[in-house]
């Protein structure tokens, strides 16, 4: 089965956002015109709660993108967002959602990051999604979405680890910070996963 998985298209990544992806609006065309071509869609969405550890105003004398240790893993410190019934956490208005079987939560334990579709970032719990797609027979997963470095690379990682023959689709997704996403790409090339894009799948 062919499946699409689309990560975290929501509004605080989105240019006018808490947490702004450069010109991740513009990759919600891309997205829709591809859905027909897939046999199941599944998403992913950030819902944290408001006081989530990530959160820079959650620690004191911190600011956004400072770097700390939390259970000796480097943790981020990010600007809130994505907070649990939250318009920021909603999908982007354009987004088609009407063929996404499926939405998975991520980040909704308030004491540990969760960058990964598949695992929270210490690999302590899953959220489910890998027996899902193995149960519905996924064979080739495709994905895009939000921010190409960071959730996006997290999941095409695991999602390699659990098995999954990967294509990552290079015009609906985008990236963070683009200089350290080009070095991103070559790693995930030589983990074997294939670079297309939404042309290739038309």
């Amino acid at each position: 089965m062919k499946t699409l998985l689309i990560i975290d298209v929501q509004n605080d990544f989105m240019p006018n956002g808490s947490l702004p992806v450069p010109y991740g609006n513009e990759i919600v065309p891309n997205i829709n015109a591809i859905q027909d071509k897939f046999d199941l869609i599944v998403a992913t969405q950030d819902w944290h709660p408001r006081d989530h550890v990530s959160f820079a105003n959650n620690h004191e004398g911190k600011s956004n993108f400072d770097e700390i240790k939390i259970h000796g893993v480097p943790q981020t410190l990010w600007p809130d967002h994505c907070v649990q019934g939250t318009e920021g956490a909603a999908f982007h208005p354009d987004l088609n959602t009407n063929k996404i079987e499926t939405i998975f939560r991520k980040g909704t334990d308030k004491t540990i990051d969760s960058y990964s579709a598949f695992y929270d970032n210490r690999h302590l719990k899953s959220t489910g999604l890998a027996g899902y797609l193995k149960e519905k027979g996924t064979s080739a997963l495709y994905l895009c979405g939000l921010a190409a470095d960071i959730c996006v690379y997290f999941s095409v990682r695991d999602a390699v680890k659990e098995g999954f023959s990967c294509f990552f689709i290079e015009d609906a997704s985008k990236a963070l910070d683009t200089k350290a996403f080009e070095k991103l790409k070559k790693s995930m090339v030589a983990m074997g996963i294939k670079m297309v894009t939404s042309a290739d799948i038309l």
